[in-house]
Order: C-alpha cells, then structure tokens, then sequence
C-alpha cells in the first residue's frame, strides 16, 4: 500500500467517505480530501516536533476562531512522513479575484498576532526568512537571471530590532478556507517572529506592480483599523515592510525559475515582473 492509500485510509478513519481526491502541489506535500476531511501528508524535510508543537497551537483555544483547528492535535504517520488531519474547508476562489477576500485575511492576521505567546505551547522561530534562503538556494543554474536574484539576495539588508510575536509564516490567499467564517491555514512555518513577514507578499505585490494600489489600501487598511501590531508607531508601513517585501520578491522570483526550469518554459509575464522587481532591488 502506498502513501496515497493510506492517507485514504486515515480519512476514512476520521469520517470521510467517498472518491478521494489529490490537491495538487509543487513541493513534495501530498494532500488528500476525502469528503470533508482533508489529509496533509507533510515535506520530508520538515522537523516532526516543530510540527507538533505548532500543531498543538493551531488546536489551542487562543488560536480558535483565527487558525482551522485540526481534527487531531496528534501528528500521525504514514510510510516515513509526518500527517495531519483537518476538517475541509472551501477556498479562495481562483476565477474570481474581484470576490478575494482580503479585508477578511488582513484582520484574521492582526487577530493573530495579538494572541498572547504565553497562552501558547513554546514555539519555534516562525519560517518566513528562513523560506527565501531556501529558494534562492534550490536554484540550481547560473545564468543572468540566477545570478542576479542570488545577488539581490545577498545584498539585502540586515533586519532590524522587531518584536517576537505569534506569526504565520507564509501568509498569502492560499492560506484561507471558509467554514462559517475564513480561517487561516498551514502551520508549517507557524512560530514566533516579526509579524511584519506575514504582511511580506502582498506588500512585494504590490511593489512590484502586480497587486492593484486599490487592493493593497483595502489590505493594509483593514490590518491597521483591527489594531494589527506589525508596522509599529508611525505614518511610514515601508518602515517595517521594506525588507521583508524585498526578501519575499526574492523569494517569488527564484521559485519562478526553479518552477520554470523543471517545467521545461520560459518565465511568463508576472514572473519577468518578479526578476525586474530584483533588479530594481539591486540598482537601488
């Protein structure tokens, strides 16, 4: 029996019936819905008790209403990989970026970052920086596209002084699914760190021209008005989000070309956007 048989078979033990179905992804994650219990099967490189613990905070009850609860805070196994097991969820919708919900992200964020860490099991360092030193390492060429992202990357700034708080990690649209209300999603870079990272892809979109000025406002706006702690005082978000926008479109940027080189493509219109983005990043 292989893995995709026996995350089948977890979802059937917690309640899911019927054909299961593959979620598609570009990493080595494998999730599996079946009815309406979703298995993640999680990347071989993932620390087990990093997971656990993070597991355990997104079941907690300072997290309820905010993160989607797992329907075990137990992370289980399956032919070598760490596995957890969630209740389904409907997600952003693809087709319909006018419908995003992004009022909605903004303020499950600064509800986040509020929650206390001592109402929390101690946490790792949140993955956000961590994920683009990731990146711009899995690229394996050394064209000019590779080594001007690889020296944008080297150039950016040491990160300043900023608070330790309760942060997602890899925030983007992706991470909501609605129940009765949006959740958020993905514990696997959940941890303390600068909150400041989790507003990073929107805020690199936006720079980079390809979120709408219109949408970012609405964004930034909903985030600040619900007493989200990241920018800190001050009228300047760039202040914070310099750096973290930077990395992120760093990050964006050599993911683009480690996904186009083993597809076998040229990089597309946003992706060129991304690698421009880089080297505006070095001229400035």
């Amino acid at each position: 029996m292989g893995l995709q048989e026996k995350l089948a078979g977890i979802a059937a033990a917690y309640g899911g019936a019927g054909t299961p179905v593959l979620h598609p992804t570009r990493t080595d994650v494998v999730v599996l819905r079946r009815g309406e219990v979703v298995v993640k099967a999680h990347s071989a490189r993932d620390d087990v008790e990093s997971l656990r613990v993070r597991l355990r905070a997104a079941a907690s009850a300072a997290a309820s209403g905010v993160m989607l609860a797992p329907l075990d805070p137990e992370v289980l196994a399956a032919e070598g990989r760490a596995v957890t097991v969630w209740p389904a969820g409907r997600p952003v919708a693809q087709d319909d970026p006018g419908s995003a919900p992004w009022e909605e992200g903004a303020r499950l964020l600064a509800r986040l970052h509020a929650i206390p860490l001592t109402l929390l099991p101690p946490l790792p360092a949140a993955g956000g920086p961590a994920r683009a030193a990731r990146a711009v390492e899995r690229m394996s060429g050394d064209g000019p596209v590779e080594q001007l992202i690889r020296r944008a990357f080297k150039e950016l700034p040491g990160a300043a002084p900023a608070p330790g708080l309760f942060t997602h990690g890899d925030w983007h649209l992706g991470q909501l699914v609605r129940r009765d209300h949006w959740l958020l999603i993905d514990v696997d870079d959940l941890g303390v760190g600068d909150p400041a990272w989790d507003l990073a892809r929107p805020a690199a979109w936006y720079a980079a021209g390809l979120l709408d000025p219109a949408v970012w406002e609405r964004f930034l706006g909903a985030y600040l008005a619900a007493g989200g702690p990241a920018l800190g005082p001050g009228d300047d978000p760039w202040r914070r989000l310099d750096l973290p926008a930077r990395a992120l479109t760093i990050q964006l940027a050599a993911v683009a070309v480690v996904n186009a080189e083993r597809e076998g493509r040229e990089l597309d219109e946003v992706e060129h956007s991304l690698v421009e983005s880089c080297n505006r990043i070095v001229r400035a």
